[in-house]
């Protein structure tokens, strides 16, 4: 099943700033999650950023507070509880999440969002942990529970869908 641009929202799970620097890879984390979040814009895809308490934990790195159309606040793991569900509404049925940590937060978040009855989409080269094994583990995991593994790259082209797409060049600047 091909992902549409007109039934995708995106998530972005807790990219905060304070734990960027102990996430393994994080500034290519934080990027490939920054490159999915303009491709989403252009294409008029909602961006939902989620925050796991940000008085302790501080707020996500400003450019993804910036991507994001609006940030859920949370105290729960799975963001479902904290409100997710609610802010993607039910107009939308495919999500594609990405973030941090991938073994907890994005792992609880997206098995929230498969419980919900969404389709899931896990950007594979968006999501992090502290260990390698934690975040293989996860996608793993995920994997098995019906979320389908992607990378950015095939989000853009299955939300594009073909060559004169009105913002193909625009889409691949964002890539290359």
């Amino acid at each position: 099943m091909l992902m549409s641009a007109d039934d995708s929202s995106v998530v972005l799970v807790d990219l905060q700033k304070k734990l960027m620097p102990a996430i393994c890879q994080g500034d290519a984390v934080l990027s490939q999650c920054l490159r999915l979040a303009g491709i989403a814009k252009t294409l008029e895809v909602p961006v939902i950023g989620t925050e796991q308490s940000p008085d302790r934990l501080g707020p996500n790195a400003a450019e993804i507070w910036q991507a994001c159309n609006q940030t859920v606040v949370k105290s729960h793991f799975d963001a479902c509880v904290d409100g997710l569900v609610a802010a993607l509404g039910q107009q939308r049925k495919t999500v594609v999440v990405a973030g941090c940590e991938a073994h907890v937060c994005m792992l609880q978040t997206a098995l929230g969002l498969i419980d919900a009855g969404f389709q899931v989409c896990v950007v594979a080269d968006g999501v992090g942990s502290r260990k390698v094994s934690d975040r293989d583990a996860a996608l793993s995991r995920l994997h098995q529970s019906g979320a389908q593994i992607v990378t950015v790259e095939m989000v853009a082209f299955e939300w594009l869908g073909y060559s004169d797409h009105p913002r193909f060049r625009e889409v691949l600047k964002l890539i290359k």
